[in-house]
Parts: structure tokens; C-alpha cells; sequence
């Protein structure tokens, strides 16, 4: 009797722990999968529905998607010193306040952390939104305006002409932002932007045709618009210094299921109609990039040794010939792999680069081998790569370069042979001329006798 309810009890022991390590398992698999935290904003509990395409394919990537409206009371960023969410999508254009904890300065907040932010627009943008465009170097134009082709807007479109289509050829040429080009045009209806010229980091995703202009549909032309042709933007793009990513949309139905699925037609021609427009695969590929699931790099090892060496020296000598290694892996599809570039360039600095060469690549590595220059000081071996749609790139290694010591010059060096000819030719002339004085004395001597 006492065996079984022991063994009873051992039983239900083992299969309690059976269930907690099942547990364990399945929170311990979903976070591996997890590819991140992001907080969705909307202003209307019906975007869940009318961009349900979107939000699934995030969901579908491994995402954890936390959808609030944008002026709950509850909301926040951070709590105890620590971020909650890792992106930030906002598809609230119309929000005039953000809710709880949440505004301009702690986007920015979030942005100077590293974080990364999606931001999309419409014709009812909200002052929170421009202003947050604003700090990042994008304008966007007075609410209620939309952007307007009389020209190149869909056929569907029987009004103001405001439901346009954009080639695929006015996409940035970046296949890590955008993926590769779609063939169906790409249906827009909302807001247009522009962005500061003089800043290097700031992207034009997508443009207009030069036909297009932002303005008030219902109201005649009677100043000179915020944005024509071509200088209008549709979507733009941010890379920060600390590889913070952010995209700025002016539409909202850029991204529903309505235009994703939606047949396109130039109106102004006869060309072929398409059964949908290219916008879910533009989107996806956006979404992509700016929540850095594309175009991530990172440095593994770095390393710099002597030819014949393994090791690093303590310090350098002139001259000494030299071998500079360095890994970089990127992301591709949620796994690290050796980087493939072949335009790597590695400087060697002290204030200016002395020496400046292009990596050849080896063994899943980038490599060079140089001689160290004649000059001596505190140098630095610097790889900067920076290039359109990937995440910036840094690394350095400090070294100090000392002269010769006295036991390491060359016995005899042959930029120093005038000097020696000079001196032995110095040494012979004081033996002539020695010998000629003493002779010519001794014979005087023996005149006079």
C-alpha cells in the first residue's frame, strides 16, 4: 500500500515537471523567435481591420505587436530607466496629443537610444506628427492639403485627382530599403513633404512625377506651393549617427488593405492595367529595413598582428610589415552571415591618413598586409564604411609606432655614403699630405748639411 502511494506520488511529481518544462520550452522558443517589441499607435480602432495585411505580415516575421490608441492615458516608453518596446509604428496621423507618458521629446528620446520609429502621415496630419518630422529634418505641408497629379493619377480617380500613382522608377535605387523594383505602379492619396537638402542623412524613398504639386484640392492656385514636381515627397527615410532608423510617410492608405489589393491604371493613358498596385511589397520591404531586419552590419573581430606573427606587439616599429584582419557579418534573414562587400576600405591614422587601402576578402574576412610608414606617434587602424541602406559602420584599433632603437639601424646605410666617402677621402689627403711635409722637410735638412 505504501509502494503505491509512493509511486503515485513520484508520478505526479515527474509529470508536473514534465508540464513546467513544457513551459519553460514554449516561453523559452517564442522568445528565441521573437523578433522584437513594437508599439503600435493608432487613432481609430478600426485601422486594425483596414491594415490588417500589414500588421499581419509584422506578426508573421516574429514580431510582438502592442496596439493602443494613441491618446491612451496609459501609455509609456520606458519605465524604471528601461525602454518597454524596442519600434515604434505610428499610424495615428490625426492624434493632436499623444497619451500618458508619451510625446515629441520622448520620441526623440527613443530615437537617440537607438530605437527605431515608423511614422505615417495623411492630409489630417496632427501637430505631434509635424513636429516630430520637423526635428528630424522633414517638412511636411498644412493640414488638409493632399498631394495632386493631373497627369499621372489612377483611373479610378473621377475628382480632384488626388488618388496619384508613382512609377516604380521614382523609388530610391536600394534594394535593402524598397526590395527589388515591383513592376506595378505604386498607388498614393495623402500628404506631401520635403526634406533638408544639406542633410546627408536624411533618404527620398519615394517621389513624385513632375507633373505633381501639394496643395489644397478645393481652393485655386493663388501662392506659389510647399512642394513641386519632383522635390515632393512621398515617403523619406532618416538613418541616425547611432544607426536609429526612421521613415516618414504622407499616407496612411499607402499601407491598407485597399490599396495593397487594389487594381491601377494610369487614367491619362491606354496602358496595361494591373490587378493591384505595388504597394504591399514596397511596405514590407520598408518595414524591413527601418525595423533592422535588412541591411544591419556588425564587427565580429578585429585584429592586427606582424607578418610571421600571431600576436600583437606591444608596439610597432617603422617599417615593420604588417597584417590587418577584420570580420563583418550581416543580417540575412534573422541569421549572422559573413558580409560579402568588396568595397571595405581600412585607413591608417595618426592625424591624417598615411595609409589607405581596399580590404581583400578571404575565409569569410577582410584582410590587407602594408608596410608601416617612416614616421612615428600614436596611430590608429580605422574602418568607417558607410554605405546607402546599410547601418553604419565603425571600428577602431590604437597603436603606438616608436623609431629604430640604436641596435636596429643598419650597419651601413646607403643614403649615408657621401658622408663616409668624405670622411675616408678626409683620412687619406691627411696621410698625403703628412707624408709630403715630412719628406719635404728631411730633404731641406740634408741641402743645408
Amino acid at each position: 500500500m505504501v509502494s503505491f502511494k509512493m509511486a503515485t506520488k513520484y508520478t505526479c511529481i515527474s509529470s508536473k515537471c514534465c508540464a513546467l518544462f513544457l513551459i519553460l520550452s514554449v516561453v523559452f522558443v517564442g522568445f528565441v523567435h521573437s523578433a522584437g517589441k513594437i508599439l503600435v499607435l493608432v487613432d481609430n480602432v478600426n485601422t486594425q481591420d483596414t491594415h490588417s495585411i500589414f500588421l499581419g505580415s509584422l506578426k508573421a516575421r516574429g514580431f510582438e505587436l502592442t496596439i493602443k490608441s494613441a491618446d491612451d492615458a496609459g501609455l509609456s516608453l520606458k519605465k524604471y530607466g528601461e525602454f518597454l518596446f524596442d519600434h515604434l509604428l505610428l499610424l495615428s496621423p490625426s492624434v493632436e496629443e499623444f497619451g500618458g507618458s508619451i510625446n515629441v521629446n520622448a520620441i526623440i528620446e527613443f530615437i537617440d537610444a537607438g530605437h527605431n520609429v515608423f511614422v505615417v502621415a495623411s492630409s489630417n496630419v496632427g501637430d505631434p506628427i509635424r513636429e516630430l518630422a520637423g526635428e528630424c529634418g522633414v517638412e511636411y505641408d498644412e493640414e488638409k492639403t493632399s498631394v495632386i497629379d493631373h497627369i499621372s493619377y489612377d483611373a479610378s480617380d473621377k475628382g480632384d485627382h488626388t488618388r496619384i500613382l508613382s512609377s516604380p522608377s521614382h523609388l530610391i535605387k536600394n534594394s535593402l530599403i524598397v526590395g527589388e523594383t515591383p513592376i506595378e505602379p505604386l498607388l498614393f492619396k495623402g500628404v506631401g513633404m520635403t526634406v533638408d537638402s544639406d542633410n546627408p542623412l536624411l533618404l527620398e524613398v519615394l517621389t513624385t512625377s513632375s507633373s505633381a504639386y501639394s496643395y489644397h484640392p478645393h481652393i485655386s492656385i493663388t501662392d506659389y506651393p510647399h512642394a513641386v514636381g519632383k522635390s515632393t515627397l512621398l515617403i523619406s527615410a532618416l538613418q541616425a549617427r547611432n544607426n536609429a532608423r526612421v521613415v516618414f510617410s504622407g499616407s496612411l492608405d499607402f499601407f491598407s488593405d485597399e490599396f495593397f489589393q487594389s487594381p491601377v491604371q494610369f487614367a491619362s493613358s491606354e496602358g496595361a492595367k494591373f490587378t493591384n498596385s505595388g504597394n504591399e511589397q514596397v511596405a514590407i520591404a520598408l518595414s524591413k529595413w527601418v525595423f533592422k531586419e535588412q541591411g544591419v552590419l556588425r564587427v565580429v573581430e578585429a585584429k592586427h598582428h606582424l607578418v610571421g606573427q600571431d600576436i600583437a606587439p606591444p608596439a610597432y616599429t617603422i617599417g615593420n610589415d604588417v597584417i590587418y584582419t577584420i570580420e563583418i557579418q550581416e543580417l540575412v534573414n534573422g541569421k549572422w552571415e559573413a558580409f560579402k562587400g568588396n568595397d571595405v576600405q581600412m585607413e591608417f591614422v595618426r592625424i591624417d591618413p598615411f595609409v589607405r587601402t581596399t580590404l581583400k576578402r578571404k575565409d569569410d574576412k577582410f584582410f590587407v598586409q602594408f608596410k608601416l610608414p617612416d614616421v612615428y606617434g600614436v596611430f590608429t587602424f580605422k574602418v568607417d564604411y558607410e554605405r546607402v541602406g546599410y547601418s553604419f559602420l565603425h571600428s577602431r584599433s590604437q597603436v603606438s609606432v616608436r623609431p629604430l632603437q640604436h641596435t636596429e639601424y643598419e650597419r651601413f646605410i646607403f643614403s649615408a655614403y657621401p658622408y663616409y666617402s668624405s670622411a675616408f677621402s678626409m683620412m687619406i689627403g691627411l696621410f698625403f699630405f703628412s707624408f709630403v711635409f715630412l719628406y719635404h722637410r728631411n730633404e731641406s735638412k740634408t741641402k743645408e748639411d
